[in-house]
């Protein structure tokens, strides 16, 4: 025990391990003990008075005899959540893979300014950019009168306060999350091999499906759960750009601790959240695993098999 106390990498780290001890491990204890707690009459918790109703009701709820019956209304936010998110995921790869790899194949002075653009929007309160978006998105909105001034005659986009305006507000903020993690992985590409796929036969739509899409996966899948798992959490922009009318899972837990004053319910939602989280997390640390160098260049059919020629 003296030699670990003594050892320089003890020391480097301990700031780390009390800062996520304190601030990360204790709160999660404290919500954990909270979520099997029994409900006080008036709001709050009962101390010392241990219930599993909180789980219980996430599926099923009593009717007057006091049976259980099943309750699908918070399976269908669960559901709701995940479809945005899923939603928002797909429009995110969609605009930020291309974004990734036009950076990638920059000039090394200008790649860095590139991901200094991508970084702006972090410079500004998530809050002011949820009320753009609604002045971007309203009726008689800077969208509208653009679309209106080209001869498109829309009659109101009717487009805010709908789960597409929530999907569009979290691809605007989550998007730098899906570029950074596939330009960290194009960024060290080797373009022999993309040469080496010409030289084989490959046009330009191969060599991207046959080369750069696989090497590029685990990025491609690092980006997709640094943008699915915020969205489940998300909590502004669907207030915001949902008007209220489409309640996620952040909404629904913040409703639980405020208004319903259902402090286990909702610290059991926060749990269940957080085993969704963390069996995305499981699934990419299992799945996607750096492959040694040597093996990418499996990857390049050999010119004997006909390479990439039809």
């Amino acid at each position: 025990m003296g030699n670990l106390f003594r050892s320089k990498r003890f020391w480097l780290i301990a700031p780390a391990v009390v800062y996520i001890g304190f601030f990360m491990a204790v709160p999660l204890m404290q919500m954990a003990y909270v979520s099997i707690l029994e409900r006080g009459e008036y709001g709050g918790v009962n101390w010392g008075v241990f219930s599993f109703d909180a789980y219980i009701s996430f599926i099923f709820e009593r009717d007057l005899m006091d049976n259980l019956m099943i309750n699908t209304d918070y399976l269908q936010v669960f559901a709701r959540s995940f479809g945005l998110s899923a939603m928002t995921m797909v429009f995110a790869l969609v605009l930020g893979f291309p974004t990734a790899f036009y950076i990638s194949i920059q000039p090394q002075s200008r790649r860095n300014f590139l991901i200094f653009l991508v970084t702006i929007p972090f410079w500004t309160n998530i809050l002011v950019r949820n009320y753009a978006w609604i002045l971007l998105l309203r009726n008689g909105g800077l969208f509208d009168n653009l679309l209106g001034a080209l001869g498109l005659e829309t009659g109101g986009l009717d487009i805010l306060y709908t789960p597409y305006a929530v999907s569009i507000g979290l691809t605007y903020t989550y998007l730098p999350f899906m570029v950074l993690p596939i330009y960290a992985s194009l960024e060290k590409l080797d373009h022999r091999l993309i040469e080496a796929a010409f030289d084989l036969g490959a046009d330009k739509l191969r060599a991207m499906t046959r080369v750069i899409l696989p090497l590029a996966a685990p990025g491609i899948v690092a980006g997709c759960i640094l943008v699915f798992v915020p969205c489940l959490g998300a909590y502004v922009t669907p207030e915001l750009l949902g008007g209220g009318k489409f309640m996620m899972i952040a909404n629904l837990i913040g409703s639980q601790f405020g208004s319903a004053r259902n402090w286990p319910f909702g610290a059991g939602l926060g749990f269940v959240l957080l085993a969704v989280v963390l069996l995305a997390m499981m699934a990419y640390s299992m799945k996607f695993k750096s492959l040694p160098e040597e093996t990418s260049w499996t990857l390049i059919p050999p010119a004997r098999y006909g390479g990439f020629a039809a």
